[in-house]
């Protein structure tokens, strides 16, 4: 297990960005423990249905207050009390802010009886996590899914591929990575691959033929891209299938390990979906999850890779994980990590998006065109 420092990314062991940390249809009347950048969180719905995520061990006694199930307490559902959280050790109550509001057998709370609490944001069926090391506000968005409010798109189920034991930057190297789709991924014939790196995005725009879509399959096109170190959509359309988004997010556990889900929307019709629909949907999203599993397999079982021996066919690793450097420093660092690393890049031989066909909703969605 490689760590940052290892690495020479920077200042930070963990990024700055925006980090999926749960399904949101797994908070329910309980707390919700997790563990992310090397810290144990609890996740909990208040009695408004407002999320909040604070530190999981209790100041008065270190206990950790997520991690009770058989307590008097735990059992009668009493640890959530209207936006706040008991500790099922001694009842102390914590507030959305992370400050003690109440101790049953004491008027007086001591000023240090407190939980770090964090930025969480429920959408898309997520809970997401805004972290950053300098403890500033989010400097850019969430991605912007509109197909989700479409009643013709089928909504995903997210998928857990599970931990590795892998530092997240070898995670981020395919959004350049061009050679590994043929033994990988069996795409036979590249019709356009380009990578462009502009401010917290990192696009690949991808046009090709894959065998396992049968002989006679056409190109098929990818808009793939990063918003910031940790959330990934593509939109494709593979084999004259109809839109579909395939969502990726991947988030560090501790300072060398990652845990990954993956998700596909898709509108199988232009109607609302019916049972048929659904069943497409799903197969979709299998077939998108055991392609994406491929990768995930051979991430699993291989060493760290501190510097590739790059080719010039391989794809721009280097200039990938120089942008990728931006969110393990101060934001005041990142003009100068950008102006290294901000551009368009193609491989020798491989026409360019616009050059290879790409059809008009890819060339617009070219963020730095």
């Amino acid at each position: 297990m490689a760590t940052t420092a290892e690495y020479g990314l920077g200042e930070f062991t963990f990024p700055r960005g925006w980090f999926m940390v749960a399904e949101a249809n797994k908070i329910g009347k309980a707390p919700y423990s997790v563990r992310f950048f090397g810290q144990d969180m609890v996740i909990y719905r208040g009695e408004s249905g407002q999320l909040h995520m604070v530190s999981a061990y209790c100041p008065h006694m270190n206990t950790h207050i997520g991690k009770s199930s058989t307590s008097f307490m735990a059992q009668q559902g009493k640890q959530i009390e209207g936006e706040s959280i008991h500790c099922p050790y001694h009842g102390w109550r914590f507030g959305p802010d992370g400050v003690c509001n109440k101790i049953p057998y004491s008027d007086k709370i001591p000023p240090l009886a407190k939980l770090k609490s964090f930025k969480v944001v429920e959408r898309y069926g997520v809970v997401f996590h805004w972290h950053d090391p300098e403890g500033g506000e989010p400097d850019y968005d969430l991605p912007a899914i509109p197909e989700w409010d479409d009643p013709h798109y089928v909504k995903w189920d997210i998928d857990h591929l599970g931990s590795m034991n892998l530092h997240p930057i070898e995670v981020v190297d395919n959004i350049g990575d061009i050679q590994h789709l043929a033994p990988v991924h069996a795409t036979t014939k590249f019709y356009y691959f380009e990578t462009i790196l502009h401010g917290h995005v990192a696009q690949q725009l991808l046009g090709g033929r894959h065998e396992l879509l049968g002989a006679d399959a056409g190109m098929s096109e990818f808009n793939t891209y990063y918003t910031g170190p940790g959330i990934l959509l593509s939109r494709y359309v593979a084999n004259n299938a109809n839109d579909s988004i395939m969502f990726i997010c991947h988030t560090p556990i501790d300072d060398g390990s990652v845990f990954v889900w993956h998700a596909v929307l898709s509108k199988p019709s232009d109607r609302n979906p019916t049972e048929e629909d659904i069943a497409t949907a799903k197969a979709q999203q299998q077939m998108s999850c055991d392609a994406f599993a491929q990768d995930f397999e051979i991430w699993s079982n291989k060493m760290p890779c501190f510097r590739p021996m790059q080719m010039p066919g391989d794809g721009n690793f280097l200039k990938v994980r120089t942008w990728y450097r931006q969110f393990y420093n101060p934001r005041s660092a990142t003009a100068d990590i950008l102006a290294r690393s901000e551009g368009r890049y193609i491989i020798p031989g491989v026409p360019s998006a616009e050059d290879g066909g790409a059809r008009k909703e890819i060339l617009e969605a070219a963020i730095a065109g």
